[in-house]
């Protein structure tokens, strides 16, 4: 019983902001069992932001820039999920399933939200495709593998046009990351070129692209202009008020129409709002909540927010933070403290921080500083940026593995040993004996199955474990379609009947195949005709996403199911009113055939059974 009465508290993000107010609530809790602490990160680890540019180059180890939540945090509940959604009124959070596919639903009584950002190519067509980000440690690990793979293909490739292509690397963003991330790259790619017999390092061009007058804005001009010139000097080119309009798989696209043949865009442009941050009814500031001088969210006790996500206003200056480690870090510690406060019903504290520098690697053991304002750049400034970096760097052994990585990159060559990862197919194959569970009743529609050869039975539970045989499919019949078309539970258990081989379709391509595919849409709609009974189709409730003009077929396609007889759900987004207006009257032309005002519009729809979620 002591368990159901202790308070509850919930931070969502495993990077800097949620883990930081994770250990901070360790040490100020450390002998109160009244408040249990967990914590919903994607990944099991922190990433060490500002020492991953040098995984590039490999003079750090990949996982050495990375510590284990569980280590830093031991008694701090680790939810390893990603967040798929936030009940503010009702105070329940839902994550991601895991290897059974059931959403996971947990209750809180003090939330903190430290979501962080996303990477997002919004607006430039085609490097959602073709560009390569540069936010997370997996990213690193592509981009490094990316470019020994592209020395490797212009060492053996015959055509100079190709082979000019292949040894242009081309990065977008002249900020931190940006700059950072390309003084690395030239690095690399001209140390190791000497280890490729038909590689002129001479042919090898690094390109910088920056939307602005000076790189690094966020530094003082002269500092900007001796990082400029020293990049210069090292064989980088800079472009400076060039904006990256798009990418194909062949070039980088820039606004004005100028090309530049390029297998390798690298790009490190501000990410934008998490979109579950958009989906919170509170009030927002260019995208991120907004929060009082305690770190509190207005109108919602016990929920608070820090970090990227969140518009942190300085009660000293007045000015929004920037969203930088330091300042995560810091919020981290204020947010844990008045968390404490609140709940011994002690007095809070504003949060308050002057930044104590910012410093910039350039690569070759130089950078540029700003310390306590103080202007350093060059051998200096990089010896202190190691020396601050590592200070902070959590965990001993984590230290140490970085300290001797250092110390071995001055006496070895780089490693040039490409490791072949693969991303995650849409389409997958599995196996299973007779008489073992597909998928059970109530679960979450995850994918779709397709039988190769075999027999699949499937199974409606009803009250008292009694079962009915649905069906029995052979080869070439599918199932699990129900689920994904009508974003709902599974209705029915289904059972290998022998043992049987299955096609798989994860939800991601079938929604993929089923919004550009209108035949697959017939298919589908006959299909779910056929196997909905009458009463059952009354309950399956398909949902119709209106978000975005690029989803639009997405959704026809979905509306067209409605008339198997269920009472759609419509969510409505209100960043998109102009076009929830039009597909609303749209739908009602085509249902009523009459145009009508929007008041008649939402009367008529909500009459018809048509739901309105006002919140996302």
């Amino acid at each position: 019983m002591a368990n159901d009465r202790r308070t509850r508290v919930l931070i969502l993000g495993g990077g800097f902001g949620g883990v930081y107010t994770a250990m901070t609530l360790e040490k100020l809790l450390k002998n109160d069992p009244g408040v249990e602490v967990g914590l919903v990160s994607k990944e099991n680890y922190l990433v060490f932001q500002p020492m991953l540019p040098e995984v590039i180059s490999g003079s750090i180890g990949i996982l050495d820039t990375i510590s284990p939540i569980r280590r830093l945090c031991p008694n701090t509940n680790l939810y390893s999920r990603e967040v798929e959604s936030i009940d503010l009124k009702n105070k329940v959070v839902t994550t991601s399933s895991g290897f059974r596919p059931r959403p996971y639903q947990l209750e809180y009584d003090h939330l903190v939200i430290a979501l962080g950002n996303i990477t997002s190519f919004a607006g430039q067509p085609g490097l959602q495709e073709h560009a390569l980000p540069f936010k997370y440690l997996g990213d690193g690990l592509v981009l490094r593998n990316h470019i020994i793979h592209a020395l490797e293909e212009a060492d053996i490739e015959a055509d100079p046009e190709v082979r000019r292509a292949l040894l242009a690397f081309v990065v977008a963003g002249g900020g931190f990351s940006g700059v950072e991330a390309v003084a690395e790259l030239n690095d690399f790619v001209r140390r190791v070129a000497r280890s490729f017999r038909r590689i002129d390092p001479g042919a090898i061009r690094v390109i910088l692209l920056h939307a602005g007058p000076l790189i690094l804005p966020e530094l003082p001009d002269d500092l900007a202009r001796f990082a400029q010139r020293l990049l210069r000097r090292r064989g980088v080119e800079i472009r400076l008020n060039t904006r990256l309009a798009g990418a194909t798989g062949e070039s980088a696209l820039l606004e004005g129409g100028e090309r530049i043949p390029t297998k390798t865009l690298v790009s490190t442009v501000p990410g934008a709002p998490n979109p579950l941050v958009s989906t919170l009814p509170c009030r927002k500031e260019r995208g991120r909540l907004v929060v009082d001088q305690y770190l509190d969210v207005p109108d919602y006790p016990g929920v608070w927010a820090i970090g990227d996500c969140a518009w942190v206003l300085d009660s000293k200056t007045g000015q929004p933070c920037p969203p930088t480690a330091q300042h995560a870090i810091r919020e981290a510690r204020c947010l844990a403290r008045n968390l404490v406060a609140t709940l011994r019903g002690e007095p809070k504290r504003a949060f308050a921080f002057q930044a104590l520098g910012k410093l910039a690697a350039l690569g070759h053991r130089s950078a540029v500083a700003e310390v306590f304002g103080v202007k350093l750049s060059g051998f200096l400034a990089w010896l202190l940026w190691r020396v601050i970096y590592l200070m902070k760097m959590p965990g001993f052994d984590r230290k140490l593995r970085v300290a001797t990585d250092w110390f071995l990159d001055l006496l070895l060559p780089p490693d040039i040993v490409q490791l072949k990862t693969e991303k995650t197919p849409g389409f997958g194959r599995e196996h299973f004996e007779a008489k073992e569970v597909i998928f059970r009743q109530g679960d979450r529609g995850d994918r779709l199955y397709i039988v190769v050869d075999g027999e699949v039975e499937v199974v409606k539970e009803g009250p008292g474990n009694v079962e009915e045989i649905l069906a029995r499919l052979g080869p070439g019949e599918c199932l699990g379609e129900i689920a994904l078309v009508s974003d709902s539970p599974r209705m029915a258990t289904a059972r290998s009947a022998t043992a049987v081989n299955l096609l798989t379709v994860n939800r991601g391509g079938f929604h993929a195949l089923f919004s550009h595919h209108p035949p697959l849409r017939r298919f589908f709609q006959q299909l779910i005709n056929e196997r909905l009974r009458p009463e059952e189709a009354a309950k399956s409730q398909p949902s119709l996403f209106i978000v975005a003009q690029e989803h639009k077929q997405l959704y026809e396609s979905l509306a067209k199911i409605v008339s198997i007889g269920a009472n759609p759900q419509i969510f409505v987004d209100r960043r998109f009113g102009e076009r929830r207006r039009q597909t609303n009257r749209v739908r009602v032309e085509r249902r009523r055939g009459e145009r009508r005002s929007r008041p008649e519009v939402d009367a008529r729809l909500r009459s018809g059974g048509y739901t309105y979620l006002e919140g996302l």
